[in-house]
């Protein structure tokens, strides 16, 4: 069983940044996908930001050009940064991983954008 936790979640400011980590109980290299999904009260999960094995990057057009992926293998964790961020990026965030076909996720963290 594959664990993830999340941490970095809390209070930003409008305008400032989130820098959210999870990290992983198996080796990252082992995962084909690391991906960070959000949820709002009401609406279905959405997708972030993804990471493949392979390096390639995408994201949702919504944190496009203000958001940045990352990985440290040594570390087993995964980051998620946003940049310039508003009140609609509140949102439990939650870290996801592929690992032989199979799913994970983590238990998500809150983020909360406000002045």
């Amino acid at each position: 069983q594959v664990q993830l936790v999340e941490s970095g979640g809390g209070w930003v400011q409008p305008g400032g940044s989130l820098r959210l980590s999870c990290t992983l109980s198996q080796r990252m290299s082992d995962a084909s996908v690391i991906a960070w999904y959000r949820a709002i009260p009401k609406k279905q999960r959405e997708f972030v930001a993804s990471l493949s094995s392979r390096g390639t990057s995408d994201f949702a057009d919504s944190v496009n050009q203000r958001s940045t992926i990352s990985r440290d293998a040594a570390k087993n964790t995964a980051y998620l940064e946003i940049d310039s961020v508003k009140p609609e990026d509140t949102a439990v965030y939650y870290c996801y991983a592929r690992f032989h076909e199979a799913d994970y996720w983590g238990q998500g963290i809150q983020v909360t954008v406000s002045s």
